[in-house]
């Protein structure tokens, strides 16, 4: 059966990272394995059959969001693995990163290295944290009123509605805009996201931060200060991780 390599992260270790109890990863691969690249540093990968995962049958299964859903999960499981290994550091390859074979995988890598280098040494001893602040169901329905009884009133009452919204709105964004910055202050580095899905609301905050471990406690204390103070305006705050790093490695996947 004709397969390719897949990616799924980098790892610099000391030692060979375990494959003990490593996640099943993508349907039809073989078992997650590192190959070495060179010194402390290792390729996780997996043998992938190309009739499933080769141009064609790919471009089809490209078109359903549950299959792609599925493999995203998989993919991230294995990644999650190796991130969780003491004394690992990966850098996330993003879904079908794929070689025609392992060699070619490292020769590509290889090609890479001192940029590897520099993206390892920004990450190595930290971890990624998402922060989302949306406009709650709560804050929503503060803007209601009763229906008033006149046309003046009501006239006064769609005013007033508009004027508390907006209030809160601002509020609300004002407080996003300082739990960014209180955080930041934290993380060794950090990003804004944009949505890029059409006719969604864009939360008022999407960002995630790259916070040294040391420092764990520390962001985790100050995202409980930030998200009582958004709660006041009525807002929600959501915290995530630890993640592996995905947006702060850079362009380093290419598939070949």
């Amino acid at each position: 059966m004709a397969t390719a390599t897949y990616l799924y992260c980098l790892a610099q270790s000391a030692r060979k990272p375990s494959v003990a109890r490593v996640p099943r990863g993508l349907p039809a691969a073989t078992p997650a394995v590192p190959a070495q690249l060179a010194e402390r540093l290792w390729v996780v990968h997996a043998e992938v059959p190309l009739d499933q995962y080769g141009p064609g049958p790919l471009e089809v299964s490209l078109k359903d969001l549950d299959w792609v859903s599925r493999i995203a999960l998989a993919h991230e499981a294995v990644v999650e693995h190796f991130a969780a290994l003491p004394g690992v550091t990966v850098i996330p390859m993003k879904l079908f990163t794929m070689f025609s074979n392992v060699e070619r995988a490292l020769a590509g890598m290889r090609g890479q290295r001192a940029e590897l280098k520099r993206v390892f040494a920004r990450l190595e001893g930290c971890e990624e944290w998402g922060v989302r602040v949306l406009r709650s169901e709560r804050q929503k329905a503060a803007t209601a009123t009763t229906r008033p009884s006149t046309g003046t009133a009501f006239l006064a009452a769609r005013k007033r509605a508009r004027d508390d919204a907006r209030t809160a709105m601002l509020a609300a964004a004002t407080a996003a805009d300082a739990v960014y910055a209180s955080l930041a202050e934290i993380a060794a580095e950090h990003r804004r996201r944009t949505s890029e899905a059409p006719g969604v609301v864009a939360p008022l905050l999407d960002a995630a931060f790259l916070v040294p471990t040391r420092r764990r406690a520390r962001f985790q204390s100050a995202a409980q200060k930030v998200a009582r103070q958004v709660s006041e305006t009525g807002a929600q705050m959501t915290l995530t991780g630890p993640w592996p790093p995905y947006n702060f490695v850079g362009s380093l996947e290419e598939t070949t």
